[in-house]
């Protein structure tokens, strides 16, 4: 897998180029994952209802996507992991790999002494019932891409102006909220490190095969 460490970056460019990427992608593509942050953005699912975007008295730019799931806010401070996977070649299943990117975040925290765990029917990470970690996929062709982030340490009023993954009154929270001192970049090479140990390795025999695209998500 090829890892990306991309810095601060505006959504809609980074956005495209993971569609190009996809799109002209092979069977011998390698994978990617790219690690970054975005300046304030708030993104809404291919599914997601306007109306959760309460206010927003900062005209922080909104942007219709195509993974699955409902509205969250991007932001400096804040982790975003980008996995573009051929699922098919990893024998991957969408569900699977939903609960891989659960498992590398819970365990990440875990590493920062900080218990974290899901939430049945809300797909993300939580501590103690609030959110501190969203994800969302888009597949297309059997591969991959969107991805996770997770909130490290960053300003999080602009997620009181929406309801957070379409769900009203949802708490958000940040790790430095429980006294972890911790930089996107630091963050983001914990995390890495538990996503390359939990994706499965390519097969000898691993070969790609078309299926339709589909959106899954959370936010």
């Amino acid at each position: 897998m090829i890892v990306k460490r991309l810095g601060r970056v505006d959504y809609e460019p980074a956005l495209e180029a993971m569609r190009v990427f996809t799109a002209q992608r092979t069977g011998s593509t390698p994978d990617e994952l790219w690690l970054l942050e975005h300046p304030p953005v708030y993104t809404l699912g291919q599914a997601g209802r306007p109306e959760h975007l309460l206010q927003n008295p900062a005209a922080i730019p909104l942007v219709h996507i195509d993974r699955g799931g409902q509205i969250t806010y991007h932001g400096p401070g804040q982790l975003v992991a980008y996995l573009l996977v051929d699922l098919p070649r990893r024998r991957l299943k969408v569900r699977g790999l939903v609960t891989l990117m659960e498992q590398a975040v819970i365990d990440t925290l875990a590493d920062y002494g900080l218990a974290a765990g899901r939430k049945e029917g809300a797909p993300g990470v939580y501590v103690d019932g609030a959110k501190i970690a969203a994800l969302g996929l888009r597949v297309r062709n059997g591969c991959c891409y969107h991805g996770l982030s997770l909130n490290v340490d960053m300003d999080l009023t602009p997620f009181g102006w929406i309801n957070p993954c379409g769900y009203e009154g949802l708490r958000t929270v940040q790790m430095k909220d429980f006294g972890i001192a911790e930089t996107v970049p630091g963050a983001g090479e914990t995390l890495l490190a538990h996503l390359q140990r939990l994706l499965p390795p390519l097969p000898a025999d691993a070969d790609t095969a078309d299926q339709p695209a589909r959106a899954v998500g959370s936010v």
